[in-house]
């Protein structure tokens, strides 16, 4: 069965069609790598699997991205667990929009250590 399922995924930049009619299934527990030049979509398609595609204006998204099932595009879609689950780490700085305290403390089971100083 599949764990991210991609069906008819289409995403465009203004006029600019990044991706056209993506169909997908993606395994759970294998590797699975996304390969292409410079440029082909590589980075939109991830960006779209955890909705960062939200975070910049201009951008049109068609189709479906179903995770577990669920289509993570639906109106009720809880886009911060969303993004817990599934991750993304790009070449550049890629902060959300939070705090720079929320943006180091987001994650998967995350713990915010404080370090005090030893006593003399």
């Amino acid at each position: 069965m599949s764990h991210i399922r991609l069906h008819n995924l289409a995403v465009t930049y203004g006029e600019h069609k990044a991706l056209r009619d993506i169909t997908l299934d993606i395994p759970d527990r294998q590797i699975t790598a996304i390969i292409g030049p410079s440029g082909c979509g590589k980075t939109t398609l991830l960006k779209s699997m955890n909705r960062l595609t939200d975070l910049q204006e201009g951008i049109a998204v068609q189709g479906e991205v179903l995770i577990d099932g669920v289509n993570i595009y639906d109106a009720d879609a809880d886009v911060l667990a969303l993004r817990k689950k599934v991750g993304f780490m790009s070449q550049q700085p890629y902060p959300l929009p939070m705090s720079i305290y929320d943006n180091v403390a987001f994650g998967p089971g995350s713990m915010v250590c404080r370090m005090r100083k030893p006593s003399d």
